[in-house]
C-alpha cells in the first residue's frame, strides 16, 4: 500500500493538497462519524455536497467545519447543497455561489466555487452535485466546465457527486477536458456508493492541466489515514469519500 502525501510546501513555492470530495446527506447521520472521517483525511480543502439546506443550516455547517478542524469558504442552502471547507492553511481570495437553471419538477441544482491560494499557489475550486436525469446532467456538465474557463485562474480542481459512472456521457465529457485524478493515480478504493455495499464510482475529483495527482480513492485501511473506519464510513453518511493529494504549481 502506497503512503499519500501529507501538505506540505515545497522550496519552489508549489504546494502539496489534501482534498476530500464527500456527499453528506444534509447531516441526517451519525456526526461525530463523520467529522471523525473528515479530521482523519486531513484535507486542506472538502467539497461538500447534499449540505444542510434548511433549519439553521449555517449553523450546522459550521458546526461541521468546527468539528473538523476546517472553516466554512461559502455555499450549503446558496447552492442548493453544494459547500467548500477549508484548512486556515487556505487564504481565500474570492468565492461565488452560483444556481444553475432549474428544470420543472426536478430539484435545482448549483456550484460552490472559490478561488484560494497556498503558500506560492492560486487555485481554482468548485464543489458540484449533478442531476439524477441524464440530459440535465450531461449539460450540467458542460456549464462546469464553462465555469471553471471563467474563473480566471491557471489552476483549477472541481469534484462532487455526479450520480453517474466513469462511462456515462457527463462522466466522459468532464474527463475529455480535465484530469479524472483517481484514473490518473489510483490509491485507496475504487467504488464510492453505498458504503454497506460499493460497487459504483459516482463520486469524482478533477484537475485541471499542470496540476500533478498524488492518489486518489477512498480512504479506507491506507497508510497515513488510520483514523477512518470502516464503521465510521458506514455511519457518516450514504457515499463513500473521495481523497486526493495533488501538488499545484506555483502562481
Amino acid at each position: 500500500m502506497s503512503l499519500l502525501p501529507n501538505s506540505r510546501t515545497e522550496p519552489d513555492g508549489s504546494a502539496v493538497i489534501r482534498v476530500l470530495s464527500y456527499n453528506i446527506r444534509s447531516m441526517r447521520d451519525d456526526t461525530d462519524a463523520l467529522a471523525r472521517v473528515i479530521r482523519a483525511c486531513e484535507p486542506d480543502l472538502v467539497l461538500i455536497q447534499e449540505a444542510p439546506r434548511f433549519f439553521r443550516w449555517r449553523k450546522k455547517l459550521a458546526r461541521l467545519a468546527r468539528e473538523s478542524d476546517l472553516v466554512v469558504v461559502t455555499g450549503g442552502a446558496t447552492t442548493t447543497g453544494p459547500a467548500i471547507l477549508s484548512s486556515l492553511r487556505a487564504s481565500v481570495e474570492r468565492t461565488e455561489d452560483v444556481l444553475l437553471p432549474p428544470t420543472p419538477g426536478l430539484h435545482r441544482r448549483g456550484f460552490a466555487t472559490a478561488v484560494v491560494r497556498f503558500a506560492g499557489t492560486r487555485l481554482g475550486v468548485l464543489s458540484c452535485h449533478l442531476s439524477l436525469q441524464k440530459d440535465e446532467r450531461y449539460d450540467q456538465a458542460g456549464m462546469l466546465l464553462d465555469r471553471l474557463a471563467g474563473m480566471g485562474v491557471e489552476h483549477m480542481i472541481a469534484g462532487g457527486d455526479l450520480n453517474e459512472r466513469p462511462d456515462g456521457p457527463a462522466f466522459r465529457r468532464l474527463a475529455g477536458t480535465l484530469t479524472d485524478c483517481r484514473a490518473a493515480s489510483p490509491w485507496g478504493g475504487e467504488h464510492t456508493w453505498t458504503p454497506a455495499d460499493p460497487y459504483q464510482r459516482i463520486d469524482a475529483i478533477f484537475a485541471t492541466e499542470g496540476i500533478e495527482v498524488l492518489g486518489c480513492g477512498v480512504p479506507l485501511g491506507e497508510p497515513g489515514v488510520t483514523g477512518v473506519t470502516e464503521t465510521d464510513l458506514r455511519a457518516a453518511t450514504d457515499h463513500l469519500p473521495v481523497l486526493a493529494a495533488l501538488r499545484v504549481p506555483a502562481s
